[in-house]
């Protein structure tokens, strides 16, 4: 008989040869399987080449170069119609990313209180939960989107009529108004670094004695506190740029458009619903016993809620919440509806311009395709954190 050691050695390499068998294998298969993919869209792209030679229309994307000519209401970069078509949809990429970042927070923040509020011991808060969920969840995002606009566009007052406090905010249908620090864009630069700056190390500080759900609530207050105060010593040192009303618009300070804002406020209702949902979900989800033992620490129901009963609900909350994010993202591409310059009203200007159907539909979906990955990324490696965080 062999020795112990000798069939052990024996077994290792008769199983990593098996091993190598299996990857080998694995591989080839793979390579097999990515070529046909490779084939099967080469002959895709040169049976389009060869339908668009024969019509004569141009194919590439040597396009973008061109002169665009077509303006853009709202612009967050300086722009002009003789600025080239690659510009246009920079301008479109960055108000999308403007109505989806800002909307996925306020729509975050609505849809954890309303959440809350459908958990709460008043039959009134619940009520008031459950009415926004049902009633929102319930309707078109297209013909909440519409109504919306009627409300911003028809039934708000005229620039002379608008409603204001002081000099500082107006409301009109025309837009929203709000005083601004003379410098401008350097000012929300500014507010925006230090409120990041002072919130990351806020969030280091408290983590060392607070769960991850505490520590980033508490950040995220750092961040607006802080935002707010440079942006009033901005406008201290500076002088601010208020609006003024004329005889028939407003003029100076800076204007939040109409469209911009039937948009922000129409996704935000609409999706707060089903962040609402996935909130009550979670919570509901943590075993009774987590709230009995919370009581008998002596802990009230706001902070069983915030300590106990939260950060273990996060770790269901947040996978569906990801996807909330994405498909929120991909509603923001109704904006064409309102009027709103987003990458697709943009890229359907272009496409009308230019004619290239083809191109800015890849730009349009490749775009949208990236936005959706990097929402993945950074929500599944936030997940990570909180599924392995002792909360």
């Amino acid at each position: 008989m062999f020795p112990k050691d000798k069939l052990d050695a024996s077994g290792d390499a008769s199983w990593r040869r098996r091993e190598q068998v299996r990857k080998r294998r694995e591989f080839f298969l793979q390579a097999l399987f990515v070529l046909a993919l490779l084939l099967v869209a080469g002959f895709f792209v040169a049976n389009v080449e060869s339908n668009l030679a024969t019509k004569h229309v141009r194919s590439g994307f040597g396009f973008m170069s061109d002169r665009a000519g077509f303006e853009i209401s709202d612009q967050l970069i300086t722009y002009s119609s003789s600025d080239p078509l690659w510009k246009a949809f920079l301008v479109g990429l960055l108000n999308t990313l403007r109505v989806a970042g800002l909307t996925i927070i306020t729509a975050t923040i609505l849809g954890v209180v309303v959440g809350l509020m459908r958990l709460a011991k008043n039959p009134l808060l619940r009520f008031l939960g459950a009415a926004h969920v049902e009633a929102y969840r319930n309707i078109p995002l297209l013909v909440l989107l519409l109504a919306l606009y009627l409300v911003v566009t028809e039934l708000l007052p005229g620039a002379r009529e608008a409603f204001h406090a002081g000099s500082w905010i107006y409301l009109a249908k025309t837009g929203l108004y709000l005083a601004v620090p003379q410098i401008g864009t350097a000012a929300v630069l500014l507010a925006l670094g230090a409120g990041g700056a002072v919130a990351a190390g806020a969030f280091v500080l408290l983590r060392r004695k607070l769960s991850v759900w505490m520590a980033a609530v508490w950040s995220l207050a750092v961040f607006a506190v802080v935002c707010v105060f440079a942006w009033v010593s901005c406008g201290a040192l500076s002088g601010w740029d208020h609006p003024t009303q004329t005889r028939f618009s407003m003029r100076g300070g800076l204007q939040i458009t109409p469209e911009f804002l039937t948009l922000w406020l129409g996704l935000t209702l609409f999706t707060s619903a089903s962040i609402a949902e996935i909130v009550r979900a979670g919570v509901q989800s943590v075993r009774t016993g987590q709230w009995d033992a919370a009581y008998a620490l002596g802990l009230t129901h706001s902070d069983a809620v915030s300590y106990v009963i939260f950060p273990q609900a996060l770790r269901l909350i947040v996978p569906p919440l990801s996807s909330q994010f994405m498909t929120l993202t991909k509603n923001s591409s109704l904006a064409v509806m309102v009027g709103y310059p987003d990458l697709v009203n943009v890229g359907t200007t272009a496409l009308n311009v230019t004619g290239q159907a083809l191109e800015v539909i890849c730009i349009i979906m490749l775009v949208y395709l990236s936005v959706n990955l990097v929402i993945s990324v950074v929500m599944n490696a936030f997940n990570a954190r909180v599924t392995a965080a002792k909360i």
